[in-house]
């Protein structure tokens, strides 16, 4: 391994009761990051848009700003229901730099309310899984200079439109397809967290989108999944032909049990960010998937194809690693590295601000 933690940043957020549909404190459940120049982008699982993050002194960053992406999408449970986004990635290319979000097109269980519930009653509300239609969401939008010189998401920038793909209440273009898989098929229909189908990473090029899946794990190898996406004059998101044949190809990586936590693109590499499939405490790790923007068609990876950059000390009580951007300030191979529920040194309650770190990956 060559990782190591090498400092920290402080990530300052706004009062939620300041923000439109947000309801929670943001700092608690960050779940990805990306970032672009002078602006850096987050996720908060519980609502359906972007936090938009700019310096604001040495190692702080601030400023915060609550994008909704229901200003720019019809999503069909509006604007105030959770879309789960668990990835975040941007992109340069000749017409500007784009950002595309995934939500984690995952069914949940639903929790029993112990102060509130009898045991039956319980039990009767484990056995009922809910579908959020705003989670399944793959799209991307450009992102504008504003009048800070930052970077923000914007509906439309000259001839560059906010797309994804097909959005319906009842149904998954995406998940239709993959439910045709015979590897991934038999996943489905199962919950996240439960090793049930749950995308939580997301790199990309252009055209290309790589997701990666919490779950399922399939005989210890984490799934990868390889679109090749592109827009229609009607800001509606296509699927083109990664492999002969079929819309997509599968990439199992042989990541020892672990469900992939996020993915971000080094080069003609992938970065991998590994943690457990079920809701429980675990070992995470980077992993560089080597020559992965040229891997061609579905397969397994081999052993050698991956390299183990850094191990993260396991916490009994939270702290996991869901999120990486890149960090210039920290020299050419340090990331940041964002956490979901964060244990208490990391937050500042009355300050409403989060630590997050940053580690050097060597080579990336």
């Amino acid at each position: 391994m060559s990782g190591e933690i090498i400092g920290s940043v402080t990530l300052e957020f706004a009062d939620p009761a300041l923000l439109d549909h947000v309801n929670d404190p943001t700092e608690r459940d960050i779940s990805a990051a990306a970032r672009a120049g002078e602006t850096l982008f987050l996720s908060c699982d519980e609502t359906a848009g972007i936090e938009c993050l700019r310096p604001v002194g040495a190692g702080r960053w601030g400023a915060h700003r609550h994008v909704n992406l229901g200003d720019f999408f019809a999503l069909p449970d509006g604007p105030g229901g959770e879309m789960d986004i668990e990835g975040l990635e941007t992109v340069e290319t000749a017409e500007g730099t784009w950002l595309w979000i995934v939500g984690s097109h995952a069914l949940k269980r639903r929790k029993p309310k112990r102060d509130e519930h009898t045991a039956s009653d319980a039990l009767r509300r484990m056995g009922k899984l809910k579908r959020d239609p705003n989670r399944y969401f793959l799209g991307r939008v450009p992102l504008v200079r504003s009048s800070d010189g930052g970077l923000m998401p914007a509906a439309a920038d000259g001839s560059r439109r906010a797309a994804s793909l097909p959005l319906d209440a009842d149904e998954s273009v995406l998940v239709e397809m993959l439910a045709g898989d015979p590897l991934l098929a038999p996943f489905m229909e199962l919950p996240s967290k439960e090793n049930g189908f749950d995308i939580e990473g997301i790199a990309a090029t252009a055209e290309r989108v790589w997701l990666g899946l919490r779950g399922p794990v399939i005989r210890g190898h984490a799934v990868v999944v390889e679109l090749a996406l592109r827009p229609g004059d009607d800001a509606i998101l296509r699927f083109g032909e990664p492999a002969p044949g079929q819309g997509y190809a599968l990439h199992l990586l042989p990541a020892h049990g672990l469900g992939l936590r996020d993915l971000r693109r080094s080069g003609e590499d992938i970065l991998c960010l590994t943690g457990p499939t079920l809701d429980a405490a675990g070992p995470a790790h980077v992993l560089r998937w080597k020559g992965a923007l040229g891997t061609q068609g579905s397969g397994v990876v081999a052993e050698e194809a991956l390299e183990e950059l850094i191990a993260f000390p396991m916490q009994a009580d939270g702290d996991k690693a869901e999120g990486l951007a890149r960090w210039p300030e920290g020299g050419t191979d340090a990331w940041l590295v964002v956490h979901d529920d964060p244990v208490a040194r990391r937050l500042d309650k009355a300050a409403r601000t989060l630590e997050a770190d940053i580690v050097r990956l060597t080579g990336t």
